[in-house]
């Protein structure tokens, strides 16, 4: 059936191949050495069957083999989740799920797995996050780690082509940029016996650092003094926040992009962040069929049990309208206005109505607005400073603050930003206003000092962005080993 291609094709040392590149360019007749896990077994009569995977794409190689050409011992050892070196011949596939498969003649275990928990059949996602150290086996979520690594590329990619300076900013700080307080102390002091303070606070003086701190919540007062000197910069790298939230959108560490340019008006920081929102979902579609159709099916398959009369697009066309589709944008003032006279309003569903002009903007009202009003992504500007960021520039009307959100269907806030405060006595006011030490911020205030300018920036949550790219609907499923309330395991 298979023919006997003869030890002349063996070599010793054979280079493994991985399959993606054996399910890209193989030719029929070539001797290849394949390693990877073991998904599924099937013996038959006269045939083995066995689908191997080895990361390098979401597709299997189907291996067969007569079972006269296993010891006893080797075919028991093959099971779903031991690992193989599979050597053998390419040949053309007699079944219709594959165009080749590979007639293995020469296999060597590498790795037993006993009690294996993922057994092939459907295993829910709760589940998988308990083990979480093996997930990366499944095929749900090895798609979606290869895209979450093609959108790392691709932001740099981005601003690579635009000039901009990658920065690494301090994840140990001095400061709470957000102001919220809610930030993870770092700390060399004996917290069972501190020094204390002749008032019986803790004296930061003797920690490691001379004073207290904690892990970054954010990098944008570095990058804005980068900015001052470089133009166009950028970060990439975790933050940290200690929100006692259990919420499907909320993590305690996450990775964050954040630019800042110099010369930037908030027009421009919209343009700038719509077209990096643009770019990176066409990557992905661009470099990621595979794993997106995958994860399209999956999409398709959730909804279709869901009992619900709110219409979402599949996956694929949610990404294509993305890409495709300007954004709307609108002010804060109007998205008010069609807030209050909402359905969900009127009804009183929201969980926080929407009473006056000046309400801050909740999930449930993004989400409304992306999902069911504008049904695509929305961009939200001039935002009351009363519930805003003290670094945020003021607009002329004395109650706005020239601030911009961009809001997703299926997330709500993907991106925030601002043009900054640029000048010098009215950030010290505002500062003031909102009771933020500027004793500890000289250094950032010594940027409006000497040679200010306008300039703005953004922050992009990078979980968020993978939540809608790939359709999973918690944030814990789209980052390696989730940092969560109660959780660091792994």
């Amino acid at each position: 059936m298979y023919g006997n291609f003869g030890a002349a094709l063996r070599k010793k040392n054979l280079r493994r191949t991985k399959i993606k590149e054996l399910l890209t360019i193989a030719q029929i007749g070539q001797w290849i050495c394949v390693k990877g896990w073991v998904r599924t077994k099937r013996v038959s009569k006269n045939m083995v069957f066995i689908a191997l995977n080895d990361g390098s794409v979401i597709r299997n190689l189907q291996v067969v083999a007569a079972p006269t050409q296993l010891s006893e011992a080797t075919l028991q050892s093959i099971s779903p989740g031991s690992s193989l070196c599979v050597e053998g011949v390419i040949t053309t596939s007699q079944g219709q799920a594959q165009d080749i498969e590979l007639k293995g003649e020469k296999f060597t275990i590498l790795g037993t797995a006993i009690n294996y928990p993922l057994q092939p059949k459907k295993h829910s996602l709760e589940f998988l996050r308990e083990i979480a150290h093996l997930r990366f086996r499944t095929s749900t979520f090895s798609a979606v780690f290869r895209i979450r690594h093609a959108i790392s590329y691709a932001i740099h990619h981005f601003f690579h082509e635009r000039d901009f300076v990658y920065l690494h900013t301090p994840i140990i700080t001095g400061i709470d940029a957000e102001g919220a307080g809610e930030m993870f102390q770092v700390t060399t002091i004996n917290t069972a016996k501190p020094p204390r303070q002749i008032d019986g606070s803790i004296d930061f003086g003797q920690d490691f650092f001379g004073q207290k701190t904690s892990l970054t919540v954010s990098g944008q007062l570095e990058a804005e003094a980068a900015a001052l000197g470089l133009a166009e910069v950028y970060t990439f790298g975790p933050t940290f926040r200690a929100e006692n939230s259990h919420t499907t959108r909320h993590l305690a560490e996450f990775w964050m992009v954040e630019p800042e340019m110099a010369f930037y008006d908030l027009t421009d920081t919209v343009a700038l962040a719509e077209s990096l929102l643009k770019y990176l979902v066409r990557f992905v579609i661009d470099q990621c069929p595979n794993d997106l159709d995958l994860l399209h099916q999956r999409v398709l398959e959730a909804q279709s049990q869901k009992h619900t009369t709110v219409r979402t697009l599949p996956l694929l066309e949610r990404l294509k309208l993305v890409a495709e589709r300007p954004f709307h944008r609108i002010t804060y003032t109007e998205a008010i206005t069609i807030l209050k006279d909402s359905k969900p309003n009127k009804k009183e569903s929201f969980t926080y109505p929407i009473r006056d002009w000046g309400a801050g903007l909740q999930a449930e009202h993004e989400r409304y607005l992306a999902e069911q009003h504008f049904q695509q992504p929305v961009v939200i500007t001039d935002y009351p400073s009363d519930v805003k960021a003290f670094y945020m520039r003021q607009n002329e009307d004395g109650r706005t603050v020239a601030a911009m959100d961009i809001l997703f269907p299926g997330v709500g806030e993907m991106i925030g930003g601002s043009q900054r405060e640029e000048r010098l006595e009215k950030l010290v006011a505002r500062m003031q206003q909102m009771h933020v030490d500027a004793g500890s911020l000289q250094w950032y205030l010594d940027t409006r000092r000497f040679g200010t300018v306008p300039h703005s920036g953004f922050g992009l949550g990078l979980e968020r962005l993978l939540q809608f790219v790939t359709g999973m609907e918690n944030i814990r499923d789209v980052i390696p080993f989730p940092r969560t309330p109660g959780n660091a395991s792994f």
